[in-house]
């Protein structure tokens, strides 16, 4: 069955986001965090009147500010009348091998699915049930496109956190409205410009737009230090890709805690300049999204103050997916 979200389509492992090339060359936590299955899915047909799911985790593992579902559960998608519909989740047990009835007593027709697997844990084997005597097959219908594929790149909240379920993180959403592939590259705690990881998004086949979410975890000095080669490997190799900047969401607890405030508006100066530059040196195909533009207002749209809740998820991905439509057209 097809695998999307890969930035490489044949490398290994399977459901992993990082080639093995990158192990011993990435740092320990990017490498780790790159084996989680953030923003990949399986997708399939089938007519059986439920689809049931067994998969293995590398390790059991939760959060304190996360849903066992979204660190390492799945997620089921189907399409009726022309649009995804949420079908059911795989909610797991504190344990390494789980199997879930995801929907059931259905009607028994061919249907399309989506499978989107764990946000914060390995998945290492996957298997889906049916009733026997029942088809599972390939899509019929190519969803989404594999042109022009949305290349992101941040932290944890891009990783998927705080997403209830996997289906839910803001990666996985843009998707589904704009109908195109979303790489999905955040690493939790390690948005900190890797080089590496710079030069993989170029190797993505027919990258359609990079975007750059990194500032929550880069302290200012960071950004003035590697942001622009950062921007400068994704340019020089893929010189007709538009390139997003995306600020760092208006935290709710800045409101009252003024060192962090200060510490944001450092960052996000950094970010800024960074982008003004490569505007002043000619560059056209670039955009920037301002931070008021990400969240709600009503300061309701985290878990913790940082991390997202699903209408979180669905307030940037709201604010960002117009944004990145506008670069798609630019990239014929």
């Amino acid at each position: 069955f097809p695998l999307y979200g890969k930035a490489i389509q044949a490398s290994q492992p399977r459901y992993g986001r990082l080639p093995s090339e990158l192990h011993g060359v990435s740092r320990d936590p990017v490498w780790r965090l790159g084996c989680n299955s953030s923003g990949l899915f399986i997708r399939f047909r089938s007519d059986s009147p439920f689809i049931s799911a067994r998969w293995k985790v590398k390790s059991v593992s939760g959060m304190n500010h996360m849903t066992d579902t979204g660190v390492s559960g799945l997620d089921l998608y189907a399409l009726k009348d022309g649009e995804w519909r949420f079908a059911g989740s795989g909610r797991p047990a504190r344990k390494v091998e789980n199997t879930v009835t995801l929907v059931k007593d259905m009607d028994g027709s061919m249907r399309e699915y989506i499978l989107y697997l764990s946000l914060y844990n390995s998945v290492e084997e996957l298997q889906i049930g049916i009733l026997e005597g029942k088809t599972l097959e390939g899509p019929a219908v190519e969803y989404p496109s594999r042109n022009k594929k949305i290349v992101m790149y941040g932290t944890s909240i891009l990783q998927g956190g705080c997403a209830s379920r996997p289906g839910m993180a803001h990666t996985s959403i843009i998707g589904r409205m704009l109908g195109h592939e979303v790489i999905n590259l955040g690493f939790s705690g390690n948005g900190r410009l890797d080089y590496e990881i710079a030069r993989l998004m170029t190797q993505v086949e027919d990258p359609g737009v990079f975007v750059l979410d990194n500032v929550p975890n880069c302290e200012a000095d960071l950004i003035k230090e590697k942001e622009e080669t950062f921007f400068r490997i994704l340019r020089d190799e893929c010189p007709d890709v538009p390139i997003v900047f995306v600020e760092n969401a208006v935290y709710p607890h800045t409101v009252f805690n003024k060192v962090f405030e200060k510490n944001l508006i450092e960052r996000k100066a950094a970010h800024r300049a960074v982008y003004d530059k490569m505007k002043k040196a000619g560059e056209k195909k670039i955009f920037y999204i301002e931070a008021g533009e990400l969240l709600g207002d009503n300061g309701e749209d985290t878990v913790d103050g940082v991390h997202f809740t699903d209408m979180g998820m669905t307030h940037y991905a709201e604010a960002v997916a117009p944004v990145i439509r506008k670069a798609l057209k630019k990239n014929k």
